[in-house]
């Protein structure tokens, strides 16, 4: 039963192999209309978290939760940051295979909120190639959440052999986090807690923009480069969780993109250098890489002309670090890095004319 497939979330974070052409849910308007989009979709489970059974719909069926789960195992990525947040320390979770820094195995949010819970010896899942279903068997979960994640059809057959599952909504690997945590908490049984989260971490993403006020409305993007091949290059969408950070921050997306997209339900779009004009509007980047790619932008003849490249108007996150792995939020990671994150976007807004 140890069957394996291939699953890399650094490929997907990366974007450097955009061959697996996963495909992207629609951009969200603003944070408000996030939270009611959320609160709309979480109509589709019937029943709450105090009456039984929960009724998930999803992408890839339909989930009944018949009693609150006492064992709960997530897979993928940051599924089991959402339970720890909620105080529940996992039977077992996924191995991270980007960002971390040891060979635990865990991000630091993860690793000190379980330190925090009482929890030394945590059951990882050593799954970054592909999901180890013979070890989700054996932590016997009464649950399994994936609402972040990109698990297959057969996969989720699989999976539901073990326990119930609670896949994304709509999309693989396009879930917000607003979305990860009512999808995930509502699987737990925890809804009402599940929406306290969501209001206490949009309260400190809004109190600490407000410490930042130079930011609020600069047009911004979150992009990928690849320095030994500027031919062409990746923007992601308001859809995606990276440029849905932005926006809650108080950021704007530029019009130049927007018209560039011609897919609502991708959460990037792929530009050839020649489209670099459609940049021209971006008043900042925020990119993975370091000084090296900056100083290869610059020098491209095309992407050099863009004015905040030109202008060195980029934020630098570098690669397979921790800030890097939190591109992709959860409430963990929120916590832990905005303070980090916030200080380098502070750093360029403040130099912007």
């Amino acid at each position: 039963m140890n069957s394996k497939r291939n699953f890399s979330f650094l490929t997907l974070l990366l974007i450097s192999i955009l061959s697996l052409a996963l495909v992207g849910c629609s951009a969200k308007e603003s944070s408000t209309e996030d939270s009611k989009s959320t609160d709309s979709e979480a109509t589709k489970a019937e029943g709450s978290a105090t009456e039984y059974p929960i009724v998930i719909k999803h992408a890839l069926g339909e989930t009944v939760i018949e009693k609150k789960p006492e064992r709960v195992a997530t897979i993928a990525w940051a599924n089991h940051d959402v339970a720890l947040a909620l105080g529940v320390v996992p039977v077992g979770f996924s191995a991270a295979n980007y960002g971390i820094q040891d060979e635990s195995g865990m991000l630091p949010w993860t690793a000190e909120k379980l330190k925090e819970l009482g929890e030394e010896n945590p059951n990882v899942y050593q799954d970054t190639d592909g999901l180890d279903f013979e070890a989700i068997a054996e932590s016997d979960p009464d649950v399994i959440l994936a609402a972040y994640s990109g698990i297959t059809q057969e996969d989720y057959d699989m999976l539901t052999q073990i326990a119930p599952v609670v896949p994304y909504q709509e999309t693989p690997w396009v879930t917000s986090w607003r979305d990860q945590v009512t999808f995930n908490s509502l699987g737990m049984g925890m809804a009402e807690e599940g929406k306290q989260l969501i209001a206490d971490t949009e309260k400190l993403i809004q109190d600490k923009a407000n410490e930042h006020p130079e930011i609020k409305g600069k047009k911004a993007v979150f992009a990928m480069f690849n320095a030994a091949d500027l031919s062409k290059f990746y923007v992601y969408t308001e859809g995606d969780p990276r440029g849905e950070f932005l926006h809650d921050l108080g950021m704007a997306y530029p019009e130049g993109i927007k018209d560039q997209i011609t897919d609502p339900n991708s959460f990037y779009i792929e530009l050839s250098a020649e489209n670099a004009d459609a940049l021209n509007d971006v008043e900042m980047f925020i990119i993975y890489g370091d000084e090296s790619t900056l100083t290869a932008l610059q020098a491209d003849s095309l992407l050099g002309k863009v004015p905040a490249i030109q202008n060195g108007s980029v934020v630098l996150i570098e690669d397979n670090t921790p800030l890097a792995a939190a591109g992709n939020p959860n409430p963990l990671s929120i916590q832990y890095t905005i303070d980090e994150y916030l200080t380098l976007i502070s750093g360029v807004a403040k130099d912007l004319k």
